[in-house]
């Protein structure tokens, strides 16, 4: 008999509380959320991610030292789950920063259509050298038997596996990978028909607003024909990678988030002594309580 289908929400220490408003989204977005189990993920609990501590990895070709204290030591757990549902079953896998707004049932139920794995391109533009976004998945446990994410992680580390390579899913077959609406994993937008929301620009995470940045920039090498590569400088000096999270400029996004986090501290999921060891830790913005203050509850 296959497990119950679980929604997977991977994170670290620097992430809790977007994991923890997540899982409580999941679940009140849900007409049927006993169907289904909702988990985190923490980086804490495997230890091979701490033990790599400045070691170098393989990443788009570079050598680069694994910093466990960076905003994102978690992604490889979003190879995880297979192992965990003992390859069996279905799983959805998110990142912290992902907030849903209509039902995730309708994602675990859907018609996979043979496929293994069912995600988006990272690009509105989808090509084989972008590949696809890792960071919503619908996973086919019984055909992810190969996934063992401790020892793949490792061989970032002999330099046999590309972090990037692995993150982006170019491992995988391409006929193994099906496509699902990008509203499931909807960058930065939230609309009318947004399933899942995904707050990928780091910078202006709305519940780090006013922190110092504790992420590290990709290092990739300047492309001179990319318009991109030369605005780079212009956005450092502008604020964008000063050393601050910026304001989100969609007011709507930042409610959402507060809304949720007023629901979880109405229902016992957070604490008030919980949000301040946020704040004393740079986790969360420190006129956090304020802002909830004035955010109004969410519709139903």
């Amino acid at each position: 008999m296959d497990p119950k289908p679980c929604v997977f929400v991977h994170t670290n220490h620097r992430q809790l509380l977007g994991a923890l408003v997540s899982q409580h989204s999941l679940r009140r977005s849900s007409a049927q959320p006993d169907a289904f189990e909702v988990r985190i993920l923490h980086a804490a609990d495997h230890p091979f991610l701490r033990e790599r501590e400045g070691q170098l990895y393989l990443r788009e070709g570079e050598r680069v030292p694994w910093r466990y204290e960076d905003l994102q030591s978690f992604t490889p757990l979003r190879f995880r789950p297979p192992e965990v549902m003992g390859f069996a079953g279905r799983a959805v896998v998110v990142d912290p920063d992902v907030f849903a707004v209509r039902d995730v049932w309708e994602l675990l139920s859907r018609d996979m259509e043979g496929k293994a794995i069912v995600c988006r391109p990272r690009s509105a533009r989808p090509s084989p050298s972008t590949g696809m976004a890792s960071s919503v998945m619908l996973l086919d446990c019984t055909q992810l038997r190969h996934w063992r994410c401790e020892s793949d992680f490792g061989e970032l580390f002999t330099f046999t596996r590309d972090y990037m390579d692995w993150i982006t899913l170019r491992h995988e077959p391409p006929e193994s990978i099906g496509r699902f609406e990008n509203e499931w994993n909807d960058f930065d937008h939230l609309t009318p028909r947004t399933r899942l929301l995904h707050n990928t620009k780091r910078h202006t995470q709305p519940w780090k607003t006013g922190l110092p940045v504790d992420f590290t920039p990709a290092s990739k090498a300047l492309k001179p024909l990319r318009p991109t590569s030369w605005l780079r400088p212009l956005q450092r000096f502008a604020g964008r990678r000063t050393g601050m999270y910026q304001q989100h400029p969609d007011q709507n996004q930042e409610r959402l988030f507060f809304g949720l986090l007023k629901e979880c501290l109405a229902d016992g999921t957070v604490s008030e002594a919980l949000l301040r060891q946020e704040m004393r830790q740079n986790h969360l913005r420190h006129d956090a309580l304020e802002v909830l203050e004035r955010t109004p509850p969410l519709a139903a």
